[in-house]
């Protein structure tokens, strides 16, 4: 019942951005931890950005500065603007939402329960 849906994904030159959405539905989107998440073949999943149910932020160092998460609670939409994208972003994008965790760990995959199917973001030289 609880679904999120990307969007946003495709190929850009490095250097270039995009903003990628997550529309969520089948939940109290307001009361929710939500997240992005990425993985690249042969590689773990990244906790990249996470924003809390009181808008608390927090980001991973390798997009610390070039990523920004934000939330409306009106749209239920998860929203990530990825500026200055380089080669090494290349990856599944995952949007994430928590189980309404008080103190959850916005990077964790762990702490994260509904997962939306992935957008691709290629980056390109």
């Amino acid at each position: 019942q609880v679904q999120l849906v990307e969007s946003g994904g495709g190929s850009v030159q490095a250097g270039g951005s995009l903003r990628l959405s997550c529309v969520a539905s089948g939940l109290t989107f307001s009361r929710y931890s939500v997240a992005w998440f990425r993985q690249a073949p042969g590689k773990e999943r990244e906790g990249l950005a996470g924003i809390d149910y009181r808008a608390y932020t927090q980001y991973a160092d390798s997009v610390k500065g070039r990523f920004t998460i934000s939330r409306d609670n009106v749209k239920k939409t998860l929203y990530l603007q990825m500026n200055s994208l380089e080669l090494d972003d290349t990856a599944m994008y995952y949007c994430a939402a928590d189980g309404g965790l008080r103190y959850p760990r916005l990077l964790s995959e762990s702490d994260f329960f509904y997962w939306g199917q992935g957008t691709q973001v290629t980056v390109s030289s």
